[in-house]
């Protein structure tokens, strides 16, 4: 990270106006840069430089790599409250996709107010479980099953039907509604039995990698952070939450 990325960000951002000094932390898979201007700087011009110096960046890095998030840190960046979300009937990843597609849009229209995704817990995912041993069996490799699920379950533009004085577009549509239809995935045929998901695994509407999770009062919950836009003001932000 520090030889590959951090150092070819570092130099350029020595080229943006108003910089007094450049911070930077590497971790396995990230890096965090925080860039300091001096007192006076147009924070609007700093940021606007800030994002044309990472696209000039981004030429010099390995294949693969993602684009940063690019955020002014101000005052407007500190929470001014928090909105906390937990159930004695629901699963902390139903509570999360809940405050995600619900809550997070009704929030964030409130004047003044920028609400952020919600933290401490996992998104929803269809998840595939695999069995190792009978996929060496059937001679075939996680990236087949991959390959297979993808071509099994898209929608394709199949053409145009015309009926009388109408043109309608007919598309191939054959993609699932249930994760549990994925078990009649066809993997492989031709020569030999048809392979199919259920064969060699299974799959199931379930939840992402836990990477990090919060406490309330010792209980798993959600919350997102309530943040104010820089132009609004504290108070009138806070009433209109509550």
């Amino acid at each position: 990270m520090e030889g590959y990325l951090v150092n070819y960000y570092e130099y350029h951002f020595l080229y943006i106006s108003g910089i007094d000094f450049v911070e930077s932390r590497s971790i396995q898979g990230a890096a965090l840069m925080k860039l300091q201007f001096h007192e006076g700087t147009n924070m609007a011009q700093a940021l606007a430089e800030t994002v044309a110096q990472v696209n000039r960046a981004r030429a010099f890095m390995p294949p693969g790599t993602l684009p940063p998030f690019v955020t002014r840190f101000d005052a407007g960046s500190v929470p001014v409250g928090y909105l906390v979300f937990s159930s004695d009937t629901r699963s902390v990843d139903e509570i999360f996709d809940l405050a995600l597609f619900r809550v997070r849009p009704m929030f964030s229209r409130l004047p003044g107010v920028s609400a952020p995704p919600p933290f401490g817990g996992t998104a929803r995912s269809i998840v595939v479980h695999i069995d190792p041993d009978k996929l060496r069996a059937y001679g075939m490799s996680p990236d087949d099953v991959v390959q297979a699920i993808a071509a099994t379950n898209t929608i394709r533009p199949s053409g145009n039907v015309r009926i009388g004085d109408l043109s309608r577009i007919a598309p191939l549509n054959s993609t699932v509604s249930q994760a549990v239809e994925l078990n009649h995935a066809v993997l492989r045929q031709g020569a030999g039995p048809t392979v199919f998901l259920r064969d060699i695994g299974y799959a199931e509407d379930g939840a992402d990698i836990l990477t990090s999770y919060a406490l309330v009062n010792g209980r798993r919950a959600i919350y997102i952070a309530a943040t104010k836009r820089p132009d609004a003001s504290t108070l009138d932000v806070v009433r209109n939450i509550r």
